[in-house]
């Protein structure tokens, strides 16, 4: 199956979501921060911020809030047994926190095969923003396998 390069420039229809403490606290036990700041408010606000700050690369689960979000797949048409997470990259802007109200869109930045074609990958980049103003730039990178192609 071809993905249509034309879908470059294509963006999903912006969804809203709020960083929660709870999820938050959840997060950064459940990866190791050691840091007190990412689970306790009183030392969150004695390192400078205003409420629990949002801990790297929690936006990708805050991103999975879309209730859109295997949509995007389907409407290619793709095999969702065909596909794999190629790879994933942060750009931050400002600093998120808890109670913060998040918007995010996403857009398609490239398309291109490998192998003869055995391997197709879509870039896309969502933007994640507050009132308007940049947080961040969640790079992904989906590649999809070609049942039928040898590797």
């Amino acid at each position: 199956m071809a993905i249509d390069p034309a879908i470059i420039g294509t963006r999903t229809e912006a969804f809203d979501t709020t960083a929660e403490r709870g999820r938050l606290r959840f997060f950064a036990r459940a990866t190791g921060q050691t840091d007190a700041m990412y689970g306790d408010l009183v030392s969150a606000e004695a390192a400078g911020h205003r409420d629990l700050p949002v801990p790297p690369t929690f936006l990708f689960c805050l991103e999975m809030d879309n209730p859109g979000r295997g949509r995007f797949l389907t409407d290619l048409g793709i095999d969702i047994r065909t596909v794999l997470h190629g790879g994933q990259e942060f750009t931050y802007h400002a600093q998120a926190y808890a109670g913060d109200l998040l918007t995010f869109w996403t857009e398609v930045r490239d398309v291109y095969t490998k192998k003869g074609g055995a391997l197709e990958f879509i870039v896309r980049a969502t933007h994640v923003t507050r009132d308007g103003v940049p947080i961040a730039t969640l790079t992904s990178t989906t590649v999809v396998r070609d049942p039928k192609a040898a590797l």
